[in-house]
């Protein structure tokens, strides 16, 4: 493969949310951090946004179908004026965010722009990647691990406020809830209610407020309902004490709360006003978000954390996506077939105790593949589990002869065989399955990756002379 000492590469991140589309494009630089006469570990050590685009409403039919051909055209004029040709991309994610993940056809336009944006860019809508993606673009990892702190990131978007806690640095939980600024959408030419989701119809009634779809949208009427949604806002923190109303908001799941929280950042469209001291215009974007940002500075959530300015905003989650979603396999991996890239294979996970016994192994995973048919069919799927640190000869020649018999099927449909180990002993046991398969079947054996059950994986175009291969884990909400 020869000698590696550095290698630029670029990505793209593209976030159709609730309320805005917007790419960025970053460059990152990935080195052999090993010193000599030892096993290369290659490592992303360099990440550089090289263009930010313009900040463009989703575009919507009737509130209910994202407009693909609108998409479209966006992407292809920021492509243009960064004069980035697709081809060029080497990694990157398309998101699907918020409210829009709910759209009709969210699974078509993911599917579509995939393969569309660039020869490897993966597609994605989970919220707890979401989560951890803004989080990370805000720069709340970093300021939790250089403060030690417990941090909590709310990404305030459109129609969703997605939660992450970094402790140390690292993400310690995920959360979503149905909160967001897009919620009620006004007319700016006659100030008249258009739009109001169920939820927060449900709300409205409750607390008795005059808010109706073609009335004209009253301050202070909007104000005491966003007042409560920040409200929902400081219960997920464990600031306030829950009611039944928090339940109803959440979109997946709720945070676990069994850290004590330090610090809080915002991040997403309606950060950019939490900070702001006069609200002439409250409407001007034609939603509620001017007016939530004002009852989040007013609330509790400012008054009993501390702050932490965030590095982008708006652009959190597009940033975090172009720059936070891509790792490096170890450089000790075998692939006997250079097919990549390799998209969307849901990832078989075996469990620590699933794995203590390795004669067991192959009928372990024969049984679980029974999760990967449909109509009694076997589909892709990646094997994954964590492996040894330091396998003799003997354990890893079993491990192989397990993994044979329990991925028979596999072999049988001429399917790929992905295994993915979270120790470093990739190369040993791809060459040792491929040899007891007499060197006829294609074997991709990658190493260094953690992944989980429900996970989906993504193996990009080899990079540092072949030594190692980008990989994206993500979770896909529509599966």
């Amino acid at each position: 493969m020869g000698e590696f000492v550095k290698e630029e590469i670029l990505s793209v991140g593209i976030d159709i949310g609730t309320s805005t589309t917007q790419l960025v494009f970053s460059k990152m630089l990935i080195q052999n951090v090993a010193s000599s006469f030892t096993i290369p570990r290659v490592s992303i050590v360099d990440k550089k946004i090289i263009y930010r685009s313009d900040i463009y409403f989703t575009p919507l039919i009737e509130n209910k179908i994202i407009n693909m051909n609108e998409v479209i055209k966006i992407i292809d004029k920021e492509y243009s004026i960064a004069n980035i040709d697709k081809k060029d991309i080497n990694v990157g994610a398309v998101i699907i965010t918020g409210e829009t993940a709910r759209k009709e056809n969210a699974n078509e336009v993911l599917h579509r722009l995939s393969g569309y944006a660039g020869d490897f860019v993966v597609a994605t809508a989970g919220p707890d990647l979401e989560s951890i993606i803004a989080g990370k673009g805000a720069g709340a990892d970093k300021y939790s691990k250089n403060n030690n702190k417990v941090v909590v990131n709310i990404d305030v978007g459109g129609g969703t406020s997605n939660l992450v806690v970094f402790s140390n640095g690292k993400t310690h939980d995920t959360g979503c809830l149905d909160i967001g600024g897009r919620l009620i959408k006004i007319d700016k030419n006659s100030g008249k209610i258009d739009y109001i989701n169920e939820k927060i119809k449900d709300l409205i009634i409750h607390k008795n407020l005059n808010i109706r779809i073609g009335e004209k949208a009253d301050k202070g009427e909007i104000y005491t309902l966003t007042k409560y949604m920040a409200r929902i806002l400081e219960m997920s923190v464990g600031i306030t004490k829950k009611d039944l109303f928090y339940e109803k908001f959440i979109t997946n799941k709720g945070l676990k709360l069994d850290k004590n929280i330090d610090c809080i950042s915002f991040s997403g469209g309606v950060a950019d006003y939490i900070n702001e001291q006069s609200y002439e215009d409250v409407f001007k974007f034609g939603d509620i978000g001017i007016v939530l940002a004002r009852a989040i500075r007013e609330s509790k959530l400012m008054q009993n954390l501390e702050g932490v300015k965030s590095q982008e905003t708006i652009r959190a989650t597009v940033v975090g996506a172009g720059s936070h979603t891509t790792k490096i396999s170890g450089a000790t991996i075998t692939y006997t077939s250079n097919s990549f890239p390799i998209k969307n294979f849901p990832v078989l996970k075996l469990s620590k105790d699933e794995e203590k016994d390795i004669y067991k192994i192959g009928d372990i995973i024969r049984k679980k593949l029974d999760w990967f048919k449909i109509d009694g069919k076997i589909e892709n799927v990646a094997i994954a589990f964590e492996g040894k640190k330091s396998p003799s000869f003997v354990e890893v020649n079993e491990i192989g002869k397990q993994l044979v018999l329990g991925i028979k099927e596999i072999i049988d449909e001429g399917l790929p065989i992905i295994i993915i180990v979270e120790n470093d002993m990739a190369k040993v046991l791809g060459h040792t399955i491929h040899r007891l398969l007499d060197y006829k079947v294609n074997v991709t054996c990658i190493d260094a990756i953690k992944v989980e059950d429900g996970d989906y994986i993504d193996i990009g175009k080899p990079l540092a002379n072949g030594m190692v291969v980008p990989v994206v884990v993500k979770t896909l909400v529509f599966n």
